[in-house]
């Protein structure tokens, strides 16, 4: 079954750029890629990838991109009619893009409305090779997103980018994936709405040593630092000047994408977080609010 395989970045559309260009350059520790538009540009130091984060002037906040990778041109040609057939809107056949980074690839309106891209043989940068306790990040890891419908939309999901259910939490929050990692996409109730992004960050000591600059910075954690079960990975949250929450996370837990079984996990306070000492909790991560970019490709 033809299916992605990674994320390669989010686009969004915020009313403050320099506000947020700074949040990412100074607190997140990305770094700035050159362009010769009007967007910004950022890359997680040890991402592959040419840039992990777009940003864009505009009104109001939106989600503008979200743009996930495939291994070569006939999968991504192979994607089109599988997404159709799940219900996917086709905005653009395969083409080569024009976008920083070029490629070859297109986009659809997944089930929700967020514009969805889809690309291969997109320019690949050299990465920086993190130590241990650097407390900066590697690449991004996941990305949450919410639906009125999320059991269908976890099913879309499935149809048509390939993605494998890893776990559930109770009946209402599904980490799904498409390599070996434990998730690269999760699922959760509530209107049509991003959640978060996380990023990989070395280990625990990394995680732990973000929280005074994050705190001096740009404020308090939005909650942890703790630990989740269903894919036992450390986590720590935070909100960027435009209100999107984004993670520092680290040991995600690799599974074998044959064997591995799906686990439903009792809902509880020791599943969320297995050590329970952190800030805050769910109730104090940012409301989702319905997404003002849904049905709305910008076309860059």
């Amino acid at each position: 079954m033809p299916r992605v395989n990674d994320i390669r970045y989010i686009g969004y559309g915020v009313s403050d750029v320099e506000k947020e260009k700074r949040f990412y350059l100074e607190s997140w520790k990305l770094e700035e890629v050159p362009s010769d538009d009007d967007m910004v540009y950022l890359v997680a130091p040890g991402s592959t990838a040419g840039y992990s984060v777009r940003l864009r002037q505009t009104d109001e906040p939106r989600i503008d991109v979200i743009s996930w990778s495939a291994k070569d041109r006939a999968e991504v040609d192979a994607l089109v009619p599988q997404i159709e057939k799940a219900g996917g809107k086709i905005i653009s056949q395969p083409h080569e893009l024009e976008s920083l980074g070029g490629g070859y690839g297109f986009r659809f309106f997944d089930m929700n409305g967020f514009t969805t891209e889809v690309s291969t043989g997109f320019e690949t940068r050299e990465p920086e090779t993190l130590e241990a306790g650097d407390p900066r990040p590697e690449k991004i890891s996941h990305v949450v997103l919410h639906s009125p419908n999320h059991k269908g939309y976890v099913e879309f999901y499935e149809k048509a980018l390939g993605f494998k259910v890893s776990d559930w939490l109770g009946d209402f929050m599904c980490f799904l994936r498409c390599n070996e990692w434990h998730h690269r996409l999760a699922i959760l109730p509530g209107p049509p709405a991003f959640n978060h992004v996380a990023y990989d960050v070395p280990d625990v000591d990394a995680v732990m040593k973000a929280v005074p600059r994050l705190r001096e910075t740009n404020g308090d954690i939005a909650w942890g630092p703790g630990r989740h079960t269903a894919g036992n990975n450390v986590f720590s949250y935070y909100v960027t000047p435009a209100g999107y929450a984004v993670e520092y996370t680290c040991d995600l837990e690799a599974v074998d994408d044959e064997t591995w079984e799906a686990t439903v996990h009792k809902p509880s306070k020791e599943i969320m977080d297995q050590w329970g000492f952190g800030v805050g909790g769910p109730e104090t991560m940012p409301k989702p609010m319905p997404d003002a970019g849904l049905f709305k490709d910008i076309g860059i």
